[in-house]
């Protein structure tokens, strides 16, 4: 199978769904990813900025991804961009990947950038244009630190129902997680190495195995 995972900022795909990426890989799925935004000044100085990048590198390395897609809207004024021209670039992305499978953001989460990114990717795949694409199913995750921090609402709340056990992987996706030093937070920090292995360990027990990652389905073509 081909995977897409869409991220709007690196780190969003390893605590998300890091793990079940690692899964894939070792099943003979090719990984391929896209980030929709990238750091820049004033926000960021040079050094920071080049550090960021070199972490993408070796993250990207460290999944084995076949491609890895870029689509460079500026870090933190994402919204000043216009809606249509976000839709436009996963467009591209899809069409020419035509992944089997879509890891994206979650839609609740209140970062802004992810609610426009989750928006505009399932823009894209409308139930019409699911066949289109070769797509045949669409998964949420959920990024610590964003996803739990939203204000409580009936419709924006996270509420898995797709759980993946990732037991054997838990590990490498910590040591993943790790490459990310400019994003690593302490402990008891959600975005910490902590913090996601008690994650996954609550998912995991909330299926009755030691480690999973938890998904909404958004969608799902059975052909």
């Amino acid at each position: 199978m081909k995977i897409l995972v869409i991220s709007a900022h690196p780190d969003d795909e390893t605590l998300g769904c890091g793990a079940s990426l690692l899964k894939h890989h070792a099943s003979g799925d090719s990984i391929h990813w896209l980030i929709a935004t990238k750091p820049t000044s004033p926000q960021w100085d040079a050094k920071t900025i080049k550090e960021k990048s070199e972490e993408v590198k070796s993250v990207a390395e460290a999944y084995n991804v076949t491609s890895l897609t870029r689509l460079e809207h500026p870090s933190t004024r994402m919204e000043t961009i216009p809606l249509t021209n976000i839709i436009e670039d996963i467009r591209g992305c899809i069409d020419r990947i035509r992944p089997d499978q879509v890891y994206t953001v979650y839609g609740g989460d209140t970062h802004t950038e992810h609610q426009i990114v989750y928006r505009s990717t399932m823009s894209v795949l409308k139930p019409s244009y699911m066949s289109y694409f070769d797509v045949t199913r669409v998964l949420a995750f959920e990024t610590l630190s964003s996803t739990e921090a939203n204000i409580p609402h009936i419709d924006a709340n996270f509420v898995p129902n797709v759980f993946n056990d990732v037991t054997e992987f838990i590990e490498h996706k910590l040591r993943i997680m790790a490459l990310y030093k400019s994003e690593l937070q302490d402990e008891p920090h959600p975005r910490s190495l902590e913090g996601i292995r008690a994650l996954s360990r609550y998912r995991g027990i909330t299926v009755g195995v030691p480690y999973a990652e938890a998904f909404m389905l958004c969608r799902e073509l059975l052909i």
